[in-house]
């Protein structure tokens, strides 16, 4: 018997039927317009681009013009890449437009829906960004969409990492820019970080489009963008404490797989304080409660989470003596990404890799604040509909189903659940045989390094040829995903490694092409084109007469979300396809979170060695338990997202303050202000309101104004004058200070003047910035303690943050001053000293080149560094080695990574040598 609400849905339809039937009478409208866009020869389709400007400009609405430039766009795609999109297409991008996460399956053509609200909303003049989950995709993208936007006449960038300034600068300023999701924050950090308006990339936030929107703004918005500095190297603590960790025993520690938390009991820290003695780490006498055993408490148990809660193959991997973490949505390696707060460090020491030095936070932003910066965004994805809750509550997103363009095809069986992983795997291996003897391709699913490979290790004992996908071999993703679709094909990929690149059925024609002209370089490549065509038709049959590609899941994630994404994978634009889940009760899912019941149910039904239980139950209630994890993941984010938001609203206000003193011409009058407050704050301080003169302390308040103001004034002869009180005496101060001033200008000229308080303000509040955001770590790690108090930790946060900010701004006046009053132009004698310096240091440079180009250079690939030169003053000078380097000229510096060593043969890495941000 039918439900009330599945009545209702059969009659009224459900909310996404209604929004996709709203939008069917302007996909009419858009088809009715097509003839009148095919008359239009090139330049008139141009043309259009300039006219809708226009309009625009005189006040006509983009939604008024939407159909008109959506018609154009259709009809310029068809003609610069032979692409006309469907109606289901448009409907995407109406939904794009209209600021909604547009959910399209794999295959529908996600990368042509953008262009369409992408080219509506760029011909405001304010730019769009559209948003990829990886460097390969974003460029793939512009290069390839860049056609249609060139043809109407539009301009198209790119952003990438290590990219040359001025090749940013016009990436930015184009009209539609394409950027991962990473390099957009950290621009905006970057770009908040700069002395000069000149120097900034972004423009105004107008309207992003964010690709694979639930990877970017759910799976990756968990981890904050940080740039950050070096801090003091303690390498050596770190690798003491990794010796204490292996000798702990299970009654030393408490560990909770479902919130990935690790603790000491009673007994590991009794065993801690006595290894800790014993070796010297901690002095006698002292414990692990005293306030100066706080390092040590960190150190060791970072040291705890790094070997219980991190495994090497899943987590991360060790390539080149560096912890590269892997992202555990993509399976993708994410280099130049460490973790924070000393972790990174502690799974150095673990691993024997060499260990980088602490860091300290110089910006951050988390992904959520940065997105919603943007007057309107939108997403596309395959996958949205399970975290629908989370898009609305955090970004205002609406999630819209949209209609396939084919029926899907595809065949989604029922779960396969074993006792034991050995039954599951055997299975699994039983069930690939299978399929490639038909010729069915074969796409595995694996959730870590470490599985892929032991599964790899059974397939080629049983003879199986196959291709494995996951961080390690990361260089052929596009080769691996274009051949998974061949036939017999079977490929095993750690999560979605491979994601944005569809699996064409009997494979991929682009790739195919470009593999015969490499092999044949003497025949024409149209002529190659065409035969590859031709049999491509034959192949495409043949898999499709195996049944389409099978997608094989080793394993349940805790994401709905990415088993669908997985599934997804075959079945595109109605090509037939099947998918299927082996699980047994000894997965982490399934183990973590409650199998002993179903062990039981199991046990009683009497199954034999590997026998199965497929049912819809069991379907239905995993996916309760994944709907579980993903309530407390996202109760997770929300709670680190209202903490975040304190620190977000006052980011806004030192990041705005920073713009208006960029943007000014003459910051004299907000430095007087400061002056003046500072000698208020001084006066009240020394002398009390409503105080006697034999109160007052003027030898103090001289002592002060001399300290802050750099102003020797006869303050304590003012105090005995008769009929001065503190007013006169604030007045005084003030007169004296902005006469001061005045002759500093005098002496540097205006001009000069003008910018040292422009660089003096900027610095200063950088400064501070960065001191308070450690400050606000430092009380965001205790403040949940306040919670045994029966004090609301946010409520804690909110006012202790904010009593912090003032206090921050006030002594940012003080130190604006007190540089200020320091100042002073240099005398002739010190401005010849210093030519005379710098004269020398430049001898040294040239003599130290040809020293350096007298000696053989290592070779290409070789690990050594130059020697490093040394200065005059036998410091290390990183002036010039081999290549030419030159410590004034950054454009012969090359292109280094943020990672790699820095040019100057210094032997240290780029970022803690001439890459350091501050």
């Amino acid at each position: 018997m039918l439900g009330i609400g599945k009545i209702a849905r059969k009659v009224f339809g459900t909310p996404n039927d209604r929004k996709v039937k709203a939008t069917r009478p302007l996909v009419e409208q858009i088809n009715a317009l097509e003839p009148e866009f095919q008359k239009l020869d090139d330049a008139g389709l141009r043309a259009k681009t300039d006219e809708f400007r226009k309009r625009i400009e005189g006040g006509e609405s983009l939604d008024h013009i939407l159909p008109e430039a959506f018609a154009n766009c259709r009809e310029g795609a068809l003609r610069a890449l032979g692409l006309r999109a469907f109606d289901t297409q448009l409907m995407g991008g109406i939904f794009l437009h209209q600021g909604n996460i547009s959910e399209m399956k794999t295959g529908e053509g996600k990368t042509l829906v953008a262009t369409f609200p992408a080219y509506l909303n760029a011909l405001t003049g304010k730019g769009v960004h559209i948003v990829t989950v990886n460097d390969y995709l974003a460029r793939r993208d512009a290069e390839w969409m860049g056609n249609v936007f060139g043809f109407l006449g539009m301009t198209t960038g790119v952003v990438y990492p290590r990219q040359p300034e001025d090749e940013k600068k016009v990436a930015y300023a184009s009209d539609i820019t394409y950027a991962t999701n990473n390099e957009l924050g950290f621009d905006y950090l970057r770009d908040n970080m700069k002395s000069e308006l000149e120097q900034m990339y972004q423009r105004d936030h107008n309207f992003a489009i964010v690709d694979e929107v639930d990877s970017i703004l759910i799976d990756e918005a968990r981890t904050p963008l940080i740039i950050s500095g070096p801090s003091q190297d303690r390498s050596d603590l770190y690798v003491a404490i990794d010796k204490l960790i292996p000798d702990l025993t299970e009654e030393h520690f408490t560990l909770d797989e479902k919130t990935r938390n690790v603790t000491y009991t009673d007994e590991g820290n009794e065993f801690l304080e006595e290894q800790l003695h014993a070796r010297g780490l901690l002095p006698d006498g002292q414990t692990l409660y005293d306030p100066e055993s706080t390092t040590v408490v960190h150190h060791v148990n970072q040291g705890l989470r790094a070997h219980k809660l991190f495994q090497k193959d899943k987590d991360y991997i060790v390539r080149d003596n560096e912890v590269v973490l892997i992202d555990e949505f993509t399976g993708r390696m994410m280099a130049g990404r460490r973790l924070s707060d000393g972790l990174h460090q502690a799974i150095e020491a673990k691993e024997g890799a060499a260990i980088q030095p602490e860091n300290v936070t110089l910006a951050s932003v988390t992904f959520q604040n940065y997105f919603r910066l943007y007057g309107k965004l939108s997403g596309m994805t395959g996958t949205a509909t399970t975290e629908a809750e989370e898009f609305a509550e955090i970004y205002g997103l609406g999630v819209v189903e949209v209609p396939t363009n084919r029926p899907i095809a595809r065949v989604d069986e029922d779960d396969k659940v074993y006792r034991t992983a050995r039954e599951k795997y055997d299975a699994v291996v039983e069930d690939i045989r299978k399929a490639h003897e038909v010729g069915t391709p074969v796409l595995v699913g694996t959730t870590s390094i470490e599985k892929s490979e032991m599964l790899s290790a059974l397939l080629t004992k049983a003879g199986l040829k196959h291709n494995v996908l996951n961080a390690r071999q990361h260089e052929q993703e596009a080769q691996i995903v274009g051949d998974a679709g061949k036939l017999g094909a079977v490929t095993i990929a750690t999560n979605m490694a491979g994601r944005g690149t569809d699996i064409k059925l009997g494979g991929n024609v682009e790739l195919k092409v470009l593999e015969a002209i490499a092999a044949d370089p003497d025949t024409h490549p149209d002529e190659i084109r065409q035969r590859i065509e031709g049999g491509h038709a034959a192949d495409e049959k043949a898999v499709i007469d195996a049944g389409g590609l099978f997608v094989l899941a080793t394993e349940r994630h805790e994401s709905r979300r990415i088993d669908n994404q997985l599934r997804g994978r075959s079945g595109r634009q109605g090509d037939p396809g099947k998918s299927s889940f082996f699980l047994s009760l000894e997965d982490d899912l399934m183990r973590i979170f409650g199998s002993e019941r179903l062990d039981k149910v199991l046990s009683s039904l009497g199954m034999k060695e590997g026998e199965a239980i497929i049912h819809p139950w069991v379907n239905k209630s995993l996916e309760r338990a994944q709907a579980k994890v993903e309530g407390r993941n996202f109760d997770i984010r929300k709670q680190l997202l209202k903490f975040d938001d304190v620190m977000n609203d006052q980011r806004k206000v030192v990041f705005s303050q920073r713009r208006e003193i960029m943007e000014a011409d003459d910051l004299g009058e907000i430095t007087q202000d400061m002056r003046h407050q500072v000698i208020e704050d001084l006066v009240k301080q020394h002398i009390p309101p409503r105080t006697y003169a034999d109160q007052w302390d003027t030898r103090g308040l001289y002592a002060s104004v001399l300290e802050n103001l750099g102003l020797d004034t006869p303050i304590i002869a003012w105090g005995d004058e008769e009929g001065v009180d503190a007013d006169v005496i604030r007045e005084r101060l003030e007169e004296a200070t902005d006469k001061q001033m005045a002759e500093k200008a005098a002496a540097f000229g205006d001009d000069t003047m003008r910018q040292i308080e422009k660089q003096v303000l900027l610095q200063t509040i950088d400064g501070k910035w960065r001191e308070h955001l450690l400050t606000l770590e430092h009380l965001r790690s205790v403040v949940g303690f306040r919670g045994y108090a029966q004090r609301d930790p946010l409520n804690e946060y909110k006012t202790e943050s904010f009593q912090l900010f003032e206090s921050m701004l006030d002594s940012l006046r003080v130190d604006v001053t007190q540089k200020l009053g320091q100042i002073r132009p240099m005398t002739e004698e010190e401005q010849r000293a210093l030519v005379e310096q710098m004269a020398a240091q430049q001898a040294a440079q040239r003599a130290q080149m040809e020293l350096s180009l007298s000696k053989s250079a290592p070779p290409p690939d070789s690990a050594a560094v130059a020697a490093e030169p040394t200065a005059v003053d036998g410091s290390a000078d990183n002036g010039s080695v081999a290549n030419g380097f030159d410590e004034g000229d950054p454009a012969s510096w090359g292109d280094p990574g943020r990672n790699d060593l820095c040019p100057c043969g210094s032997g240290n890495k780029f970022k803690h040598c001439h890459g350091r941000l501050v």
